[in-house]
């Protein structure tokens, strides 16, 4: 095997990226390791094992429980198909490549991978899909670009956009290609965001020029204060999500049988350059109808389901029904591995049902912005119908056990979804999986504790655990013990004792290497992508360490600017380390003229605060900024001091306080260790294929 020292270049995706002063904040946010795909066999990794009786056993009862027979979603997926793409290959304007669909054509050489789930197998097949195609006369997609789909649909005088991708290179590429079969010259003549996911309107800058926004030329919609939860959303618990993406997205794993086999919405998200064009017209009500470039559509909002703020679109005229991300091929997330608020599964189904009652007894079309379409009113009422249920079922049956006295702890082990859902392959875990969203909704309803006062203030796991290595006789009898349980197949059970081992001992190599060896075999075995890159991702660490190298320092000035100026304030208390604050005290005054905004903001008790809209009559210094200027110190290109210095900042009297405030403020670590024992170590020797030493993280949606 060849060596290939930059295998990874880490790639933000559906959630925006900020850098305030010079650090990197990316909220949910997949990144996926880039790259051509190893060849199909062997391991890419030298301590990697092949699957074991006990996973090839696992994955061959799941040839025989599902229901391979039904080739529907192959029909559907192949319909309309008018050209696919020449190039699998797009590259990004910086010279690197943005989108690779080369390293997953692995996945059709061979029917099974005894590595790969047949389930997620089957899917990652699926969105293999890579072209244009034609939904009905009037409607297009391009498929299998990005994460996401764009949609194209005529409107009078050119063609209305919904949501245009990640990055502005995928975007491009799909509208040319569109173009040069379809489009007949015509121009962009309005976008459609349907919700707040950099996959969603990241690209939007490789179709429309942003001046043709802001004159008025093109419309830009979306749902309302869009630009709200586009940037707040997760943003203050940004870098350890950056870090659990690693994880949920299998940053470090590359595209191969025993690695990273697709992310189940699609295959991967690209390494271009996002932007954001703001919204020029919102959607405010419940349901609005009006027109688009001449063409009618009636809008839904669907607050709080599968975004903060979503809206399904229903164009009559064409008795075609776009459901944004709230209705896909898989089940959702209701808790998201990489961190968010819990969503809301009851009304989630709630907006669907209502979907379903107000425009599915008459479409003739369902499309959204992944997978690919439902045709035929019957087929539409179905999968509607059953994704409702999917929904309603784990809000109901999550509670109904645990107003039983099943605890968060358990109920991932008791929750099954019914019968004949399992056996609707849209409604199969590709991106939620019933273990981790069942968990999800106790949490939303009841919090962490499953009321044992033993773990109402639990030790942490390190100071715990060395008394556990102690009462099982230590480190030996551990790992002999563990590594019996792993021959017998008992992965779960071995990943308890070993866990603790590593915990205790986070420099025991053996021990490590054992715990990634039962994590690989519980990885292999997974439906759900994101349990299998956790898994997965777990077991690299542990064997390679956390890789190093340098992270981007900027991020995309469109999303700066819609940073609110209180949520920067607000960012600035929890980067602040409050035990270097401890008897400091001080008020400020902040005024940013070009938009007339004032904020108080104070040092008190070791918590910095600030309420917007006031100002303090003894303030010990007033500092006088345009918003304009002030993003260049959020974006981290130009210091405060500096801005003090040249005039664009003005400050009142003792300026000595924001050396004082700067002195508190952290830089969070993007590699924070996870696994213990993994962080500085050395990355892998030169004669391993995926060596990492370097991660790029550009900004993200």
């Amino acid at each position: 095997m060849t060596t290939r020292r930059e295998f990874v270049q880490a790639l933000p995706a559906v959630g925006t990226a900020f850098a305030v002063g010079s650090h990197l904040m990316l909220e949910d946010s997949p990144a996926l390791a880039q790259g051509a795909a190893p060849p199909a066999t062997g391991h890419f990794h030298p301590k990697g094992k092949a699957p074991s009786k006990f996973t090839l056993d696992a994955l061959r009862r799941v040839r025989t429980e599902l229901p391979f027979d039904d080739t529907k979603d192959f029909e559907e997926q192949k319909k309309g198909l008018i050209a696919p793409m020449p190039d699998l290959k797009i590259m990004a304007d910086a010279g690197h490549v943005a989108w690779d669909m080369e390293r997953f054509q692995f996945l059709n050489s061979q029917e099974d991978f005894d590595s790969i789930h047949p389930s997620l197998l089957r899917q990652s097949k699926l969105n293999n899909n890579y072209g244009l195609y034609e939904v009905v006369p009037g409607i297009y997609q391009v498929r299998g670009f990005d994460l996401s789909d764009i949609s194209f649909v005529r409107g009078k005088t050119g063609w209305i956009v919904f949501d245009p991708l990640v990055t502005r290179e995928t975007a491009r590429a799909a509208w040319k290609l569109f173009q040069q079969h379809v489009g007949q010259g015509l121009p962009v003549s309005a976008v459609i965001y349907s919700h707040t996911h950099a996959d969603h309107w990241g690209g939007v800058q490789g179709i429309v020029d942003a001046a043709d926004v802001r004159s008025g030329k093109i419309p830009v919609i979306a749902p309302i204060d869009f630009m709200e939860f586009t940037v707040a959303e997760n943003v203050y618990a940004g870098n350890a999500m950056n870090r659990r993406l690693f994880y949920q997205y299998g940053v470090l794993l590359p595209a191969s049988p025993h690695g990273y086999v697709g992310q189940g919405l699609g295959q991967a998200v690209s390494a271009g350059s996002p932007g954001l064009i703001a919204p020029t017209r919102y959607v405010e009500k419940p349901i609005e109808e009006f027109e688009v470039d001449g063409v009618r559509m009636i809008f839904q909002n669907t607050p709080n389901t599968e975004a903060p703020r979503e809206m399904n679109t229903y164009i009559p005229d064409m008795k075609a029904l776009w459901m944004a991300e709230n209705v896909i091929a898989s089940l959702h997330n209701i808790y998201t591995l990489r961190g968010a608020q819990v969503r809301d599964p009851l009304n989630w189904s709630k907006y669907i049902s209502e979907a379903l009652h107000r425009f599915g007894q008459e479409a003739e079309v369902m499309f959204a912005s992944h997978h690919w379409p439902r045709w035929g009113n019957a087929r539409i009422q179905e999968v509607l119908r059953a994704q409702r249920d999917l929904y309603a079922h784990m809000n109901n049956q999550v509670l109904h056990l645990a107003n039983q006295g099943v605890t968060i702890n358990e109920v991932h082990n008791v929750y099954e979804l019914p019968k004949d859902l399992q056996r609707k392959w849209f409604c199969r875990g590709y991106h939620g999986s019933a273990q981790h969203n069942s968990r999800g909704v106790i949490q939303r309803y009841l919090g962490f504790w499953d009321c044992n006062p033993t773990t109402l203030i639990p030790l942490s796991p390190h100071d715990s655990a060395p008394l556990y290595v102690e009462m099982m006789g230590g480190a030996d009898k551990i790992l002999a013990r563990g590594r019996q349980l792993h021959d017998e197949g008992k992965y779960l059970l071995a990943s308890e004792i070993v866990n603790k081992l590593v915990q205790a001992e986070p420099q025991n190599s053996a021990a490590k290497d054992l715990l990634a060896d039962i994590f690989e075999q519980i990885g292999y075995q997974q439906e759900n992508p994101g349990l299998r890159n956790s898994f997965l991702a777990g077991a690299y660490e542990l064997r390679t360490g956390i890789p190093q190298g340098e992270t981007a320092k900027s991020s995309s000035p469109e999303v700066v600017r819609a940073m609110s100026t209180e949520l920067f304030l607000n960012f600035l208390g929890i980067r602040m380390d409050s035990r270097k604050a401890e008897g400091m005290r001080f008020t400020i005054n902040l005024i940013t003229p070009d938009n007339g905004e004032k904020f108080i903001v104070e040092l008190e008790n070791a918590t910095l605060t600030n309420i917007k809209g006031y100002l303090s009559n003894k303030p010990d210094l007033t500092l006088t900024i345009n918003r304009s200027d002030l993003e260049q110190t959020m974006t981290g290109q130009k210091s405060l001091e500096a801005q003090i210095a040249d005039g664009s900042a003005k400050v009142e009297g003792n300026a000595g306080i924001l050396k004082q405030l700067a002195s508190t403020m952290v830089e969070f670590d993007p590699r924070f260790e996870v696994m213990p024992g993994t962080k500085g170590r050395t990355v892998l020797a030169k004669e391993d294929p995926y060596e990492a030493d370097d991660i790029r993280l550009p900004i993200a949606e």
